[in-house]
């Protein structure tokens, strides 16, 4: 085996003149091999040394001991009579930058960590490698060397990410191509889109969601782009119409299942706080939609009544006729087990608890014993007296989901607002319809199905993929989406909670676009 040399240690056109070694530190004496340098003034050769001058430069790691390299720095005297400068030290291009405490190679790999972790991270895991470097050090290199160039795209995504939830957005854009984000924007203004897409006519197609401020940008910059909206979000669109439908009919719902009178006698506290709630809402909902059927306008029934125009609205829609507000339970996953052994004969609430906690439940015995508790409330109930009924949410996925996973009660209750509320199959049948064009790329059936959602109760978002008919298109038929810029936003995410979401645009760009 060839034994390793003293000038290996070192940048290719140095001299190793001594090494020292200790029990934490490499210590190397180099000095340029070069006879001559080049003026950075004029750029004509000098050879004539005017004086040395001792450097000292941090190197990479030497056998698990910091390195530290000596350099023995000239300054020549330039002699071109054209030339202003008379001296000038001898330059080190690509090796050494000026006033550097740190060689390039090690600056590279100081920057490679800052961008994959961050300041403090990184300074914790340089001192593990034997070579310092403070997290403020970390992160203006970073600044420093800013965003990493890219290739020019054709193909991009484009969406919105979080600053501040609710409050303030950016834009990241994407090359879908390369899967790799390329820009983060400060906000989300359409304007901002619409400059930054002009500086790339290559564009030729845009993957974004639904949202009409992108589109708005994206048609006004590159009008001869193809615009795909992603799919993810059409099927979303799709089940939020048909959440609100239900949502829309719960009267309905209500007065089919039997439970359009509630028995306050059957009720908890805090169901019974509620039931109240829900009748003063009543009031204030018969007022507004006295006033709607008179003929006055949404401004006209604001100023009377004083409500905001939000809460008319809604009223005005039918989204805001639930008794109860329901929240997502830790027990939703084991109802149909909880049901069958319901309907066995064992009902003993601390037994049933025993049992889930066997078959991975973690919540504690007070869910159980309280479901077990209504349960004994129904069962002993009038009939047409139903303490509750379903959310629109569990009716919505009751509807949705395949009857083999529905219980004898749920199979029944399914099957009464099937009778009783016809339009709301209706509307599941089209959104099946829907969803299935969208998975099969059925283009050719897109035209028929929005003729038949416009007379349905399904009008508004079929009218909502007519306003932005050829980006639905694009998305049935093309290869494109935005799943890739979705998942840039989710590293995204990862990097501005490293900083504690105190990292600001150029510091949040450097990394980003610099992880791939």
């Amino acid at each position: 085996m060839r034994a390793l040399q003293a000038s290996e240690l070192v940048p290719a056109g140095f001299v190793v003149e001594n090494v020292a070694t200790d029990a934490e530190r490499v210590l190397v004496t180099i000095r340029a091999s070069s006879a001559s340098c080049t003026c950075p003034l004029c750029g004509s050769m000098a050879r004539r040394v005017h004086s040395r001058y001792l450097r000292r430069l941090v190197d990479l790691p030497v056998g698990g001991r910091s390195a530290e390299i000596q350099l023995r720095a000239r300054r020549f005297f330039c002699d071109a009579s054209c030339c202003q400068r008379r001296v000038f030290a001898e330059r080190f291009v690509g090796v050494i930058e000026r006033y550097a405490r740190r060689t390039a190679r090690l600056d590279d790999v100081v920057h490679c960590l800052a961008i994959a972790l961050g300041g403090r991270p990184a300074a914790t895991l340089s001192k593990r490698l034997n070579f310092r470097v403070s997290n403020d050090t970390l992160l203006r290199i970073v600044r420093r060397r800013g965003a990493a160039g890219f290739a020019p795209p054709t193909v991009v995504g484009i969406d919105d990410w979080a600053w501040k939830r609710n409050q303030r957005y950016g834009t990241l854009l994407c090359d879908i191509e390369r899967r790799r984000t390329i820009a983060l924007l400060p906000d989300r203004e359409p304007a901002s889109a619409q400059a930054w897409l002009a500086r790339q006519p290559q564009i030729s197609v845009i993957a974004r969601d639904r949202g009409g401020g992108y589109a708005v940008a994206a048609k006004r910059a590159l009008p001869h782009a193809i615009q795909v909206a992603d799919r993810w979000h059409l099927m979303e669109n799709a089940s939020r119409a048909f959440l609100d439908a239900v949502g829309k009919s719960m009267r309905q719902i209500r007065k089919t299942i039997g439970a359009g009178r509630i028995d306050p006698k059957l009720l908890t506290y805090a169901e019974r706080l509620q039931y109240e709630g829900f009748q003063r809402r009543e009031e204030t909902n018969a007022s507004i939609l006295s006033l709607s059927q008179e003929g006055a306008p949404i401004r006209e029934i604001v100023r009377r009544t004083g409500y905001s125009r939000g809460l008319v609205r809604k009223i005005l829609r039918g989204q805001r006729s639930d008794v109860f507000r329901t929240r997502p339970s830790s027990l939703e996953p084991y109802l149909p087990w909880l049901d069958a052994q319901w309907d066995a004969g064992r009902r003993n609430g601390l037994a049933l608890w025993r049992a889930l906690r066997e078959r991975g439940f973690c919540g504690c015995r007070i869910v159980v014993s309280e479901w077990s508790a209504r349960r004994k409330r129904a069962e002993k109930a009038e009939a047409g007296a139903i303490g509750r009924a379903p959310s629109a949410r569990t009716i919505a996925r009751l509807l949705t989901i395949g009857r083999d996973q529905l219980s004898k009660a749920q199979t029944i209750t399914v099957a009464a607002i099937e009778g009783g509320v016809a339009a709301l199959a209706e509307a599941r049948d089209l959104i099946a319809e829907f969803q299935g064009i969208i998975r099969r790329k059925a283009l050719p059936e897109l035209d028929a199905w929005l003729d038949r959602a416009a007379l349905s109760g399904l009008a508004a978002f079929a009218k909502g993929i007519v306003k932005d008919k050829d980006a639905v298109q694009a998305a049935i038929a093309s290869a494109w989406s935005n799943g890739q810029t979705e998942g840039q936003i989710c590293k995204l995410k990862l990097v501005k909670r490293q900083m504690y979401g105190r990292g600001k645009i150029d510091l949040l760009q450097a990394r980003v676009v610099g992880i791939h």
